[in-house]
């Protein structure tokens, strides 16, 4: 089975998923950043592909970007990085990039390496669903890959629901239609979206991100999901600290 499918299997409350931008804050650090994460704790990591135009990203995450591709980071030098994680690292790996650098790359050999270094899963924000569905899907599911589709407040009941059918893994609840960046709360029209999609009794679990920095949002996102997504606040404490270790211990303090 599938990693994610099988976390969300047997941890369903609470979880908490990292995001964090390969090649930084060092180009060499993307493994040690993610053996640290699971080390305190994290249910599931997504990896950032650096891209020149994150267009769904806030301001830290497209500065982290443009550090990566400033200190060397690539797909294909990511790959080589991950090559030997799963000889010790366990929990679910997530890639998350933008479709340009991926179609670059080729998206059937993309998978194909995804499968070698033990990728569970994709997140491509600006991959239309009715793309991935005639064109992508045959090929991820070939690879045993899930692609996981975001859906925000404006997404439509019927859209999800053709979402849920068609997709595995989790699906990503964001928590506005803005872009990523942290917030110290959700205001109820937030909450009320929350608990509208909870109440759909959807097949795949849900995560929300976007947003989520403190106990809080944090506590706000799992009230009507499996967990939640922290990637900017983590991010920033990633760039003030220049140590993973330091970084996550500030934020799981942070979440208390």
């Amino acid at each position: 089975m599938n990693r994610i499918n099988q976390l969300f299997n047997s941890n369903k409350k609470d979880i908490l998923s990292i995001y964090f931008c390969a090649g930084t804050p060092t180009l060499d650090g993307t493994a040690d950043v993610i053996r640290t994460l699971e080390k305190h704790g994290v249910s599931m990591i997504e990896v950032g592909i650096p891209f020149s135009d994150p267009m769904a990203d806030g301001i830290v995450i497209q500065n982290a970007a443009t550090q990566a591709l400033r200190n060397g980071m690539s797909l294909k030098l990511l790959f080589e990085q991950l090559r030997d994680i799963r000889k010790d690292v366990k929990i679910p790996l997530v890639l998350m990039g933008y479709l340009n650098p991926i179609m670059q790359f080729g998206f059937e050999n993309f998978c194909r390496k995804c499968v070698e270094c033990g990728i569970d899963g994709v997140i491509i924000p600006d991959l239309p669903f009715r793309d991935y569905q005639e064109h992508y899907r045959i090929i991820a599911e070939r690879y045993n890959i899930r692609v996981i589709m975001l859906i925000t407040p404006e997404t439509s009941e019927e859209r999800v629901r053709e979402i849920d059918t068609h997709t595995g893994g989790f699906i990503y609840m964001v928590s506005s239609a803005a872009t990523t960046g942290a917030q110290q709360d959700f205001n109820e029209q937030k909450r009320a979206y929350f608990k509208k999609i909870e109440d759909m009794h959807l097949n795949n679990p849900l995560m929300v991100g976007f947003g989520i920095s403190n106990k809080a949002t944090f506590q706000a996102a799992c009230e009507h999901a499996s967990g939640a997504i922290i990637g900017s606040k983590f991010v920033t404490l990633l760039e003030e600290e220049k140590d993973p270790e330091k970084a996550i211990l500030k934020l799981k303090e942070a979440l208390k």
